[in-house]
């Protein structure tokens, strides 16, 4: 078992705290992206969406998974299981300074996930604190805020999968 981070980081304008609608831990937030075999290396040709809400039973075992799929290539079975509680808003700041902000843990098996897809059912907060529903399936996304008076926008979306280490620190568990 491999675990990937899924990290992000985008140009806000007057705008803080990028995340799914109901948090990083939405339990009916649709993470897609595609799925690279590492058995024969074979990449998707469609995305696959997984969220946390949905589990299915792993075949021939006892435990349950956010995703059970076969390679259409080699026939291998591949299995994906997030792990909540990571995960953290994009703030104007950390957009500022380019840094990437944790987004979700996802535990493979089989299959390495490539190519995040930005969707619908994002929200992010401006500066004058007014609340706005965002859709990210275009790549960016542009509005104007009436209280503070000023335009607001996302640009240059970026996500990027990395192999994770689980440490135990204190008592508390992490992905580095």
């Amino acid at each position: 078992m491999v675990f990937y981070l899924l990290s992000f980081t985008a140009e806000l304008e007057n705008l803080t705290n990028l995340q799914p609608r109901d948090g990083c831990d939405d339990p009916n937030y649709v993470y897609g992206f595609k799925l690279k075999c590492e058995n024969c290396g074979e990449v998707t040709q469609k995305e696959t969406y997984v969220t946390l809400s949905e589990t299915v039973s792993i075949p021939n075992s006892k435990g349950t998974a956010n995703l059970v799929q076969k390679c259409k290539l080699c026939g291998r079975d591949g299995t994906i299981q997030m792990v909540p509680k990571y995960g953290e808003p994009l703030t104007l700041d950390a957009s500022q300074k380019e840094a990437l902000a944790k987004l979700m843990v996802f535990e493979c098996r089989g299959f390495e996930p490539i190519d995040f897809i930005f969707g619908d059912g994002w929200v992010a907060e401006s500066t004058s604190g007014t609340k706005f529903d965002v859709d990210l399936s275009g790549g960016e996304f542009a509005e104007y805020d009436e209280q503070g008076e000023c335009p607001v926008g996302i640009s240059n979306l970026q996500a990027k999968f990395k192999v994770a280490k689980k440490q135990e620190r204190y008592g508390r568990t992490t992905y580095v």
